[in-house]
């Protein structure tokens, strides 16, 4: 079967994309790597943060609905998107996080790793996992924070889930995930790349009910190497009686999206053609890239835009 290296982008959904930039490149040190629009609603912001490339397993991404009343976490829901930084940087980030006045949780353990929660503006959930595997991994050197500390890429998210039993199955026979370990209300499983490579699936009642907005993720996204392993994965999820879509050409990975059982909504993306695309790596994230079929509205579109700066 065709396995997923692990989670190629999350994207969530933002308010006031000013204090968003700034705590996203100035507080986390992150890398803004491509400034575009939402395809399906070129009036709103699609804004990829990342490391030096925004290479999958490092792209966290937004929609800015700042019309939106703020989100609410839930079940079925993807709630905590967690950072891998080096095991060494842990008391750095908590001095950091200190300094910059942001309000965050005494770090503590959680399958032998030690992690800070934290919330960014709009209340999105984070989480900082002193890591191990990611000890090679490049991070940002152009950012404000040191290299040796920099965040390195994605280590993984947590879903929240009334029957995890039913997402397990996707995770185990779509994605070829390994079922890891247990510690209280979390499963874990894991993929085999080194960076977004963890998927806790986290036990809770159905009376937790959410609502998208501000301050929560509208969906997670898994690595496929090409357009066969994409086909394999879609294949694999028809078999369990779920719906993918045809693949949809996002200009810097091909997509399919589905539902998983637990109504946490999936994307499988290919690892090509990359940000690189429509601009050098030097000037990554600094102009508004717009596909093809949307420059003869530029004018327009740039109008309707929030400023950023």
């Amino acid at each position: 079967m065709a396995r997923s290296a692990g989670i190629h982008h999350i994207t969530g959904i933002a308010g006031s994309p000013r204090r968003h930039v700034e705590f996203y490149t100035r507080v986390l040190g992150l890398r803004m790597v491509k400034r575009t629009v939402n395809f399906d609603d070129p009036s709103t912001w699609h804004l990829y943060y990342g490391n030096e490339t925004g290479a999958p397993g490092t792209a966290l991404t937004f929609f800015v609905w700042d019309h939106l009343p703020a989100g609410r976490p839930g079940v079925s829901q993807a709630v905590e998107t967690a950072f891998a930084i080096p095991e060494s940087s842990i008391g750095y980030w908590t001095a950091r996080l200190v300094e910059k006045g942001v309000p965050h949780d005494a770090p503590e353990k959680r399958f032998g790793e030690t992690l800070i929660g934290l919330r960014d503006p709009h209340g999105l959930r984070l989480e900082l996992v002193g890591s191990r595997a990611v000890a090679a991994e490049p991070g940002w050197a152009g950012g404000d924070v040191p290299v040796e500390h920099a965040i390195r890429g994605f280590f993984g998210v947590t879903l929240w889930l009334e029957n995890p039993a039913a997402t397990a199955k996707v995770l185990t026979e779509v994605l070829g995930f390994v079922a890891k370990a247990s510690e209280e209300s979390r499963q874990r499983f894991a993929a085999e790349g080194p960076l977004g490579a963890i998927v806790d699936l986290r036990n809770v009642p159905a009376a937790f009910a959410g609502s998208l907005g501000p301050g929560t993720l509208h969906h997670v996204a898994f690595r496929a190497a090409g357009d066969a392993d994409q086909a394999a994965m879609a294949d694999a999820v028809r078999r369990l009686g779920l719906r993918p879509t045809d693949q949809i050409d996002r200009r810097y990975f091909r997509s399919v999206y589905f539902r998983e059982p637990g109504g946490v909504l999936f994307e499988i993306a290919t690892e090509d053609p990359g940000f690189t695309l429509d601009e050098p790596k030097a000037s990554l994230g600094t102009a508004l890239k717009l596909p093809p079929w949307y420059e003869e509205r530029r004018a327009e579109i740039e109008r309707a835009l929030p400023p950023l700066e």
